[in-house]
């Protein structure tokens, strides 16, 4: 099986600390977290960001076509345990508009529709339908408004070049983002100096920009070693969170955090649950604005237990959360609020797609008790004003 990989250039400086995780329950076992504190690449020793000239993180691809049947539960042996964490819609949305970058003219807003748009799907098998429009709909500026304002572009920098991949806030100061966009898959080597835009908009920061301050991944990941159904591609672990600056202020203040779960969450008895994924992918409005998906997931056995939606989005949109509950919760007056209500909740992000355009669906690494949530409590250990 051929696999393109995203064959980036190297940074040095990653170390690793062990930090007792009690989670929600039983504690969970310590666990070794590879991290990375920013520091400047050779070729740009001043840590500047080309927000104009950024290049999009290539989305990691498999060459192989998705197989046909019915969605699949995940394997019993790689379960977790299962939790959530609730997000915040406390965000003050205050605004302080920066202009980092020209607009692109090529990404018009929406127009008003006076239909339902029809689903699309891919050409080959299974077919999978799904929904892309601009998060924006009906030139509302939907994406300053919470949920959507928590998530946004990263930029950072690999040997002196911007790239971009999409990112969201799980805590006030704490991202969650896709591996490869912090580190190259199996070198050890970080990249650096990542910039967080919330809600970034053609060229325009609603509510700043934030530098990233220490990356944390699993250190299988980094050294190479991660159960990988395609290695470096669709892998167990292609999960990492990224601390900002704790300044005066954190960017959740203003916009509020999506929550977290992990272990199947939301998920039927056949490893499905419908998905809504935000993302910039560069094949869509040039990644000038933010693109919303909409999809039924299933869970793929074969390929590392990984989630798998149907959707189109392409190189920038690695890292963009997969959430579940999407949207204002309604008041309930006479209903239920059924199982797994919990609102606006992030059980993945885009990791990988196809080389053949056909399949239109993406793949991302399950959520479970040993990544995400070792992840963030590693990271809250280590700067406990972001969380």
């Amino acid at each position: 099986m051929k696999f393109n990989n995203r064959g980036l250039a190297k940074f040095a400086g990653s170390a690793s600390l062990s930090v007792l995780i009690c989670g929600f329950g039983a504690p969970i076992q310590a666990q070794t977290v590879s991290s990375s504190r920013v520091q400047p690449v050779s070729g740009n020793p001043n840590g500047v960001i080309d927000f104009a000239n950024a290049k999009p993180m290539p989305l990691p691809r498999i060459d192989k076509a998705p197989v046909a049947g019915a969605p699949r539960a995940p394997s019993s042996a790689k379960k977790s345990s299962v939790g959530v964490v609730p997000g915040s819609d406390s965000g003050d949305g205050q605004t302080s508009p920066i202009q980092l970058a020209p607009s692109k003219s090529s990404a018009k807003a929406a127009t008003p529709s006076t239909g339902v748009t029809s689903q699309a799907y891919g050409q080959a098998a299974p077919n999978h339908p799904y929904t892309i429009a601009q998060a924006s709909a009906l030139k509302d500026n939907t994406q300053k408004s919470y949920p959507y304002r928590a998530t946004g572009k990263l930029f950072f920098l690999n040997n002196g070049q911007t790239f971009v991949c999409s990112a969201s806030l799980i805590k006030s100061g704490l991202l969650v983002t896709a591996a490869h966009c912090v580190a190259n898959f199996g070198t050890g080597q970080y990249y650096s100096d990542w910039v967080y835009v919330p809600a970034y908009d053609n060229g325009k920061a609603p509510y700043g920009k934030w530098k990233g301050v220490q990356a944390f991944a699993l250190p299988s990941y980094v050294n190479g070693s991660d159960s990988c159904a395609t290695p470096g591609v669709v892998c167990e672990n292609d999960v990492a969170v990224i601390t900002l600056y704790k300044g005066r202020s954190l960017p959740g203040k203003r916009t509020g955090w999506l929550g977290y779960a992990y272990g199947g969450f939301s998920m039927n008895a056949s490893g499905q649950a419908h998905i809504t994924q935000l993302g910039y992918p560069v094949g869509l409005d040039k990644g000038a604005v933010m693109e919303r998906g909409d999809s039924q997931s299933y869970i793929d056995p074969a390929n590392s237990d990984n989630t798998i939606i149907g959707s189109n989005m392409d190189g920038g949109s690695s890292g963009g959360p997969w959430i579940v509950n999407f949207g204002i919760s309604p008041t309930f007056t006479g209903e239920d609020a059924g199982v797994d209500p919990d609102p606006n909740v992030v059980v993945g992000v885009t990791s990988w797609g196809y080389t053949i355009t056909t399949p239109k669906e993406q793949g991302a690494s399950p959520f479970t008790s040993n990544n995400i949530l070792n992840l963030v409590n590693a990271a809250c250990a280590a700067s406990p004003l972001v969380c």
